[in-house]
Parts: C-alpha cells; structure tokens; sequence
C-alpha cells in the first residue's frame, strides 16, 4: 500500500513537475515571441528610417546631378547660340560686303563701257589717220622714188648695207680697243712664265732617221761585208736585226733599221769589224755581243749622268736604266732624252713660280715619255705603260698620276700634271724641235694661204717664216683699218680651227694706200 502510495505521490510530483515545467516554458516562449517581436519593430522602424533617409539622399543626389547637367546644356547651348549669333554676324557682314562689291562692279562696268565706247571711237579715229598717214607716205615714197631714181627696195638695202658696215666698223673698234687691253693685261704674266723658260731650256735636238750611214776607206771593204756567198751580210743581220745596204753608193754602207739602240750597235760592231779586218760568222757575233753589253753599261750611265744634270736623285736602277734608253728613242723626229730633260726643266721652272714642289715636278716631267722605252712587246699607250712602269718602281704617286695622265689617258689628280702636260706641249710644238715631211710641209702652206685668201676683201697672201707667219694683202677701198684688224683675227680663229701645226701662226694683214701722181 506504502508502496503504491509513493508511487502515487511519485507519479504527483512528476505530474506537478511536468506542469510546471510546461507553464515555465509556456511564459518563456510568450516572451521570447514578444521580444521578438519588439525586436522585429524596431528593426522595421529603423529600416523605414534608413530607407527615408538613402532616398532623400538619393533624391538630393539626383537633384545635384540634374541640375548640374541642366548648367552644362545651358552652358553649351549659350555657347551655340553665341556660335550661331557670330556666324549670322558674318553672313550679314558678308552680305553687305557682296553687295557693295556688285555695287562697285556695276560702276565699273558702266565706268568700262564708256571706255570702251571711247577707245572705239579712237581706234576709229586712228585707223583713218593711218590710212590717211599710209596714203601720205606713199605719196611720199612714190615722189622721192621719182626725185632720187632709185626704187624704195633699193633705198632699204642702200641703208641697211651702211648701218651693217657701221656696226662691224664701230664693233670692230671696240673689239680692237678690248683686245689690246686684254693683251696688255696679260701678257706680262704669260711672258715670264712660258716664255722665260722656253728661252731658259730650249736645247739642240737631234733629228733621228732609221737609217745610218757607215763610211768605208774603199769600196774593196764592201766585198769582205758580203762575205762569200752572203754569209758575213747574213750572220751580221742575225746578229743586230738591222738590214745592212750595199748598193753603188760609193764608200759607204747603208744600216736600216727603226730601232735606233740596235742601229748605233751594228753601226759600231761594223766599225770595229772593219777596223780588226777579221770579218766572219763567229767574229760577228762575238763583237756584236760586246757591243751590247757595252752601249748597256752606257745606258746605265747616261741615266745617271740626266738624273744628275736635272738635280734629282733616289731613282730605281730600272728607271735609271730606262732613261739612258731615251737616248735611243725618237718621237716625231725628237730625241726623246733631249725632250724629256727640257720638259723636265720647264715643269721645273712653272712649278717654282707656283709655288709646287719644283722636285716632284722636274721628276714627272723627266718621267713623263719613260713608256715609250718599253719593248714593244708589251702594248697599251705609253702613257699608260709608264704610269704602271711608275708605280712598279715605287715613283712617287704624284709623279706616276702626271706620266699616265699626261695625254689624259687617267684624269689628273694634282696641278703638276697639269704643268707636264703643258711643258710636253711646249716643248713638242717649239718651232725646230720636231721634224716634219716636205709634203706635208707645203701642203700646209698651201692650205694657209688659200684658207686666208677665203675672206672678202683680201688680195694676196704669202706663208713666210716656214710656215710660221701668213702675211695678207687686203684692198684699203673695201676694208678699214678696224676692220683689217678684224680681219686678222678672223683668219687667226679660222686657222686655230680647220688646221693642225707645231707652235703658233702669226697673222699679219697688210692695208695701204698709196697716192700717186705724176709731173710733166
């Protein structure tokens, strides 16, 4: 009984406890709702308050933005106005400027018709006074035609024939009068650079041939020449390459050859033949062999003996020996050594006296034809050949420009190639240093003369001096003295053109007149 009584008083307690524990948390949810609630208010109040105030925010900020695009659109819409305002300001300005324009181009077309009314009229008013001019004229013309005898035609050329030869006798004058001063000018300078040393270095040349002659003390030496059966003439051409001539000449022996080192070698190997009397095959070529290497060290010799007369030293053996070979060299019938060493000496003296290196110059003027002592084996121009000849040897650079381009062959690259051009010429063209064929030679006498004789006004005319001077005879009735002095100048021009000649040609035209009467 105790027993279900606790457990009844157990299942109370629990029962009691379970009820209380239901109210408890029956209260505590109520106020977990209600605070919940209140929470939920509150946090609906606040968002309703933080919405409120982003959108017066919000609303401030689109204000703000409206109404600064609202000064922007008014500010760029003034600026367009104000645009607009100044364009209309220059259409209207252009305008008034158009109409003023067409206001002043309508006066000045009425202002131009009236002008041109005007000139019409004048040119009216001209034609007729032309026409009425042309008609006196020819009245005029028609009544001295009649009064002189002569037709208008005539009187035209009559006039134009005078003025013609008062401009070439007024222009002939003046040209004379600036010819001389030009001469006067010019020729103190000129005498003393060329002509001083033309006079300084002018020497003897040697007029070469390709034939030397061997006299004989009797026509007996001839025989023992031949040998028998030729034998002697043939070993002793063999021998030297010189063609030995026997004819009827008498007492003499004719060597033919263009080389003139070999000519000078048979022509002396013959006389010691001659003078030993031991003329054979053998005995030929022994002596011939001895005079080679003898004119050789000759050779030798003579270039150093030019080195040392032209005041130059330091040359190459080869180039020494070279210049010993001019000796024996020709060109136009000059000897070509003699040649070089006035060449030398002008380029020289023209070197000095403007101021270049009187040594580089003499050296390139001494070296200048050194090609033509080459073998003829070897071809190209002899300018050429020595400019390479040059630079072999070690000359100079100036030097060996100057020789290959002496006949331009190179283009020049220093002033003293110039000054060996120039003193080749004037040494090759002197009067005398060269040789020249007797037909050629009065063929070109005849040319000058008959070329002189080509002009108006000349009567006769005479080559005098070799060729060197032309005299012309003109008619004192149809040239003056101006125009005589034209004259000679035309002649000379033509002559410098048409004709090829050593030196100068003077020109010398003659007019006089003579008055003669006679007492009886």
């Amino acid at each position: 009984m105790e027993t279900y009584v606790l457990i009844l008083i157990v299942v109370l307690v629990s029962g009691l406890m379970v009820y209380a524990g239901w109210y408890l948390n029956t209260r505590s949810g109520q106020n977990k709702i209600t605070n919940a609630e209140e929470r939920a208010k509150r946090i609906i109040e606040e968002a309703e308050k933080d919405g409120n105030t982003l959108k017066r925010e919000k609303l401030l900020e689109a204000k703000d933005e409206w109404y600064k695009r609202k000064k922007e659109f008014e500010s760029e819409a003034q600026s367009k106005k104000n645009k607009t305002q100044a364009f209309e300001k220059q259409l209207i300005s252009r305008e008034e400027n158009v109409d003023r324009k067409l206001d002043l181009l309508s006066k000045k077309e009425v202002a131009l018709q009236g002008i041109e009314k005007d000139l019409t009229e004048k040119r009216k008013r001209f034609e007729d006074r032309d026409k009425e001019l042309a008609r006196l004229i020819g009245e005029e013309n028609t009544r001295l035609e009649r009064i002189s005898g002569i037709t208008r035609e005539e009187a035209k050329k009559q006039l134009a024939d005078n003025l013609i030869e008062t401009v070439k006798s007024e222009s002939a004058q003046l040209m004379k009068e600036l010819r001389d001063k030009a001469k006067e000018d010019a020729k103190r300078e000129a005498q003393k650079l060329i002509i001083q040393a033309i006079q300084r270095t002018a020497a003897d040349h040697t007029v070469e041939t390709t034939v030397s002659v061997l006299n004989l003390e009797s026509d007996e030496m001839k025989g023992r020449i031949i040998g028998r059966e030729g034998r002697n003439i043939r070993a002793f051409e063999a021998a030297t390459g010189v063609d030995v001539i026997v004819d009827d000449t008498p007492e003499a022996v004719i060597l033919s050859g263009f080389d003139p080192f070999r000519r000078e070698v048979a022509r002396l190997s013959l006389e010691r033949l001659i003078a030993d009397g031991r003329i054979h095959p053998a005995r030929i070529e022994e002596v011939v062999e001895k005079v080679k290497k003898e004119l050789e060290e000759e050779t030798i010799r003579t270039g150093e003996n030019t080195l040392l007369e032209v005041g130059l030293h330091g040359a190459h053996a080869e180039i020494v020996k070279h210049i010993g070979r001019m000796k024996y060299r020709s060109s136009y019938g000059q000897n070509l050594l003699q040649h070089s060493i006035e060449v030398s000496f002008l380029c020289g003296i023209m070197a000095a006296e403007l101021n270049l290196d009187p040594s580089l110059a003499k050296r390139a003027g001494l070296l200048h034809d050194i090609g033509k002592t080459i073998d003829r084996s070897v071809e190209g121009p002899h300018a050429l050949l020595g400019y390479e000849l040059c630079k072999k040897y070690n000359e100079p650079a100036i030097v060996s420009n100057a020789v290959g381009s002496h006949h331009e062959d190179i283009p020049m690259e220093h002033p003293i190639a110039a000054l060996v051009q120039a003193a080749d010429a004037i040494s090759g063209a002197r009067p005398g240093a060269r040789r020249e064929s007797v037909e050629g030679y009065v063929k070109r006498l005849e040319k000058l003369e008959s070329m002189a004789k080509s002009f108006n006004g000349v009567t006769n005319t005479y080559a005098i001096q070799a060729g060197r001077e032309i005299r012309v005879i003109c008619n004192h009735e149809l040239l003056d003295d101006a125009a005589a002095d034209q004259l000679s100048h035309e002649i000379a021009n033509k002559i410098q053109q048409e004709m090829e000649y050593p030196g100068q040609i003077k020109v010398t035209v003659i007019r006089e007149f003579r008055s003669i009467s006679f007492a009886k």
